[in-house]
């Protein structure tokens, strides 16, 4: 997956575009590459605007004081990071996973990649490792805020090909319950309980 650190990151605008839709008046987005989308947005839109700005004041105070506006001749440059609990607010229902808060990631917004999950949870292995697995092995993007010292890092995983990232879960959480059934005694195929004989179950590792 591509990370797309907004600390670091100036999204590159149309200025004609973008003048354009602010004097429609009406409700639009702007996602991470820089297009000026109009509703109905979609679930592969990545965005670090939405609203309706103010036409009257200068294109550069339009969006609002949390965003860093330059004119650059026909070109607008942004950089959108001090927004980012409002960024979070309006991209979180469409991304694959939640990696915002203290807790970290819990969960997996499709039911197939969740309940690889869950069952897989019986053998301890973290949503972090599948995550991990996620950015390393699939295509993407991670909308982040990342800053080294001290280190702070807030992100929404957004995953290109779900069927992709389904499988590439499932074959790894198989691969690993079937080692720890053979070399773990914890997870030795007499001694597992019902939930855990259940994953096993699930991953076909029996």
């Amino acid at each position: 997956m591509k990370k797309f650190n907004l600390f670091k990151e100036i999204i590159t605008v149309d200025r004609k575009n973008l003048q354009e839709a602010i004097d429609a008046k009406k409700t639009f987005g702007i996602d991470i590459n820089g297009r000026v989308c109009n509703e109905p947005f979609t679930t592969d839109d990545i965005f670090i605007y939405i609203g309706t700005p103010n036409a009257n004041v200068a294109l550069s105070e339009a969006l609002g004081s949390k965003y860093q506006v330059v004119e650059d001749d026909n070109r607008v440059l942004i950089k959108a990071f001090s927004n980012w609990q409002k960024i979070i607010g309006f991209n979180t229902t469409r991304a694959t996973y939640d990696d915002t808060t203290a807790d970290g990631v819990d969960e997996f917004s499709t039911k197939e990649m969740e309940n690889i999950g869950w069952h897989a949870a019986e053998f301890n292995i973290k949503y972090r490792t599948l995550v991990e697995l996620l950015e390393e092995k699939c295509d993407g993007t991670l909308i982040c805020i990342e800053q080294e010292d001290p280190y702070q890092f807030s992100g929404l995983g957004f995953v290109s090909n779900l069927d992709n990232a389904r499988d590439t879960l499932f074959n790894y959480c198989q691969t690993e319950v079937k080692r720890l059934i053979t070399e773990d005694e914890d997870f030795a195929k007499e001694s597992l309980n019902d939930d855990e004989l259940e994953a096993a179950e699930f991953f076909k590792a029996l």
